[in-house]
């Protein structure tokens, strides 16, 4: 009985290996850490816009931002999405470039990377598209 079970266990195995490649694995543990990075960033990045001149929230943000870039940064990447990865870091660097402005109160230079951040995160999307992936929301 159980050397029965134990070849159902193995045939179950292997149809699973068939039907759920390794790359739509990679690439959807990819997809969701790109996801958990971006709405952090986004998040953060609206809060602050609109606490401004809170000078000190504008460095904790700071740090938070160049932490979540650090790891995006080191984070292994799967060549189905390779293509993609640089604009991930645009983005969250943009967000970093902000959240610096705002902790020396430089409104203008604030605005135009939190946009800039916008903009790429739809590039990162976009190109995502292209390459037949989604970012989950």
């Amino acid at each position: 009985m159980s050397r029965r079970l134990s070849r159902r266990g193995v045939t179950l195995g292997a149809l699973a290996c068939a039907f759920f490649p390794a790359s739509l694995a990679w690439g959807g543990t990819y997809l969701n850490r790109a996801s958990f990075l971006i709405a952090g960033a986004l998040r953060e990045g609206a809060y602050l816009r609109a606490r401004f001149s809170d000078r000190e929230l504008a460095r904790v943000t700071q740090r938070v931002a160049q932490a979540r870039l650090e790891a995006a940064r080191e984070m292994a990447v799967p060549k189905e999405v390779v293509l993609a990865h640089p604009h991930l870091l645009l983005v969250l660097e943009c967000f970093v470039q902000a959240a610096e402005a705002a902790t020396k109160g430089e409104v203008e230079r604030f605005l135009q990377y939190h946009q800039k951040g916008l903009d790429e995160e739809r590039t990162f999307r976009t190109v995502l598209k292209q390459l037949g992936w989604v970012l989950p929301d």
